[in-house]
């Protein structure tokens, strides 16, 4: 026997027409193989669109961004007809890029669940598939992790991971974070992000002190400097630290890498004075040599919790038993969408079984082709150019003298050239890219130096 919805979808007629669907659609992304600019006769009702929207949503958006719903791997369609190389993926959402076909069909699959949401008390069979699969990739070097609680966007797992670690510790009630971290911007994470902008107008509800981060120039001194405020904290405010967040790679603070070395040093202090480790992975997950940064770093026997989102679809808080809530600290009525559900339990398998990781893998691969592309750029334009920083698929470069002003005015002059950028950092401000590694390739690359070559000629 078999239940009605597996009878569904083992249809011949279904599967029939899903075929059909998903060879249309290959046929209609296939006209998508460059940049090109808008349609003359699409240009009035796209402003008219974008001003619009700007209006509804109480501001204008960052980029004149519309997509008209169709793309083909890193490359997007807007809405006016214009075709761009997207670089910066919805800030690191749409990691295997546009009109993905195996994503495509998970997705498509998903369309005729029974509801559109999953939630606390109503989860289809293909939430566990998911819980599993993240699981199983977080544990494929020993970590240890025992739960997975899925959640529809990463600050919410990080506020789930915060409210694990401080139920356990109570009645501490302090937290350390890593200065120039980004953390997200409900009230609890806009507190712990190190930015005074994010938090204007807001009451303060924690007490966040910051730890220095790892400086590439100073790795030992910056390093001791690091390890010595950490005990001076902890000395100071004995038994009243409920955790401490790391940002592994910084994100919005500048694709900053850290260094095993000063994790493992910091960790060490943490593990001896029982404070909880816990690892802000939203940015930084499937970007680095391992699906997570923590795996890169080696420090898989110390993480506590673990949060991931953006590449993950629907996003998750991974823990250890020991770490376990009480009943009620954790629930929501959405968990995510049936399709995020799928589409992340698609990636999540991938990233186990795919090619995408290690020191020779897809990543590492076309992440040389662009330091290969950028070492170029740099000789060629010295002075107006300064780059890559960052780590895998997690990469930025410098235009000028950093300023906000001209970093944006060069986001905006690589936009209307077909490029997709956004920036990151503060002094200097950084140009970024999250790029789509699982779609790109040689090519692919070359092209979008050609035309950063280009505005870089006109800036």
């Amino acid at each position: 026997m078999s239940t009605i919805a597996n009878q569904f979808h083992t249809n011949e007629s279904v599967q029939k027409a899903k075929s059909t669907l998903l060879e249309q659609l290959q046929s209609h992304q296939s006209k998508i193989t460059d940049i090109q600019g808008p349609q003359e006769d699409l240009k009035t009702s796209y402003e008219e669109a974008l001003k619009s929207f700007g209006v509804w949503r109480g501001g204008n958006l960052a980029l004149p961004y519309l997509s008209s719903g169709i793309g083909n791997g890193p490359l997007v369609e807007l809405a006016d007809g214009s075709i761009k190389y997207d670089m910066i993926i919805g800030i690191g959402v749409h990691f295997y890029g546009h009109s993905h076909p195996g994503l495509t069909e998970a997705c498509l699959d998903a369309s005729f669940a029974d509801t559109v949401m999953q939630g606390n008390l109503q989860q289809d069979i293909q939430a566990p598939k998911l819980n599993q699969a993240l699981l199983e990739l977080a544990n494929k070097n020993g970590a240890g992790f025992d739960h997975c609680f899925v959640t529809s966007t990463g600050v919410m797992g990080g506020e789930n991971a915060l409210k694990i670690a401080m139920q356990k510790r109570f009645p501490a009630k302090r937290i350390l974070c890593l200065e120039r971290c980004f953390m997200g911007r409900t009230i609890a994470m806009a507190q712990t992000t190190d930015n005074a902008a994010y938090r204007v107008g807001l009451p303060t509800v924690l007490h966040v002190d910051y730890i220095p981060f790892f400086d590439a120039n100073d790795p030992q001194g910056s390093t001791e400097r690091a390890v010595q405020r950490l005990k001076t904290l902890i000395k100071r405010y004995p038994n009243d630290y409920a955790c401490m967040n790391f940002e592994l790679v910084l994100g919005e603070g500048g694709f900053y890498p850290g260094d095993e070395s000063y994790y493992k040093a910091l960790m060490t202090i943490l593990k001896e004075n029982d404070i909880p480790i816990l690892i802000d992975e939203v940015q930084s997950f499937g970007r680095t040599s391992e699906a997570f940064a923590f795996q890169h770093y080696n420090l898989d026997e110390l993480v506590d919790v673990v949060w991931v989102g953006k590449a993950s679809q629907a996003c998750a808080t991974l823990y250890r038993s020991e770490f376990k809530p009480k009943p009620g600290l954790l629930s929501q009525t959405y968990t995510a969408s049936s399709t995020a559900v799928a589409a992340g339990t698609y990636i999540a398998k991938d990233f186990l079984n795919g090619n995408l990781f290690g020191k020779d893998g897809h990543i590492a691969q076309m992440r040389a082709e662009f330091l290969k592309g950028f070492e170029a750029l740099e000789k060629k334009h010295s002075g107006k150019f300064q780059g890559p920083y960052g780590e895998g698929a997690m990469i930025a470069f410098q235009v000028g003298d950093g300023k906000p002003d001209t970093a944006t005015a060069f986001v905006k002059a690589l936009f209307e050239n077909g490029v997709i950028a956004f920036m990151c950092g503060r002094e200097p401000k950084r140009i970024r890219f999250l790029a789509p590694m699982p779609v790109l390739n040689k090519e692919h690359i070359a092209r979008i130096i050609e035309i950063l070559d280009q505005t870089l000629t006109q800036f």
